[in-house]
């Protein structure tokens, strides 16, 4: 596997690491600005709830894209990448079209371009 696959998933892992942080500790006006949303919507304490449980989740993806390039190699990181990889892109084209069209190029393109790259 390509070295340049390798640190194009790494930053994939880190994007989800950030976009953790963002829905778990920024604020709400930088919530609002990140996630389109309208900023008394995300002062309430439900999706605050909500946002939080989405950075957990986000922050596991991002967590085993990372640990999962020191622990495997060889065609299980291959196969384990393209699944994470796989996954990604079926939720940020659910998320692009539900949520804001930004998750298209921030979360969808890479993630279809590192899957094209294992493949290659």
């Amino acid at each position: 596997m390509q070295t340049f696959t390798l640190i194009l998933a790494a930053l994939i892992g880190l994007e989800h690491l950030g976009i953790m942080a963002l829905e778990i500790f920024a604020g709400p006006k930088s919530q609002a600005k990140a996630f389109d949303m309208p900023l008394n919507f995300v002062k309430l304490p439900n999706a605050k709830i909500a946002l939080g449980n989405q950075g957990i989740y986000n922050g596991a993806l991002g967590l085993l894209i990372l640990s999962s390039l020191f622990i495997f190699s060889g065609t299980a990181l291959t196969t384990l990448l393209k699944l994470l990889m796989l996954f990604i892109m079926i939720v940020a084209l659910y998320g692009g079209f539900t949520a804001t069209k930004k998750i298209f190029g921030l979360q969808l393109l890479p993630a279809t371009i590192v899957f094209i790259l294992l493949w290659l």
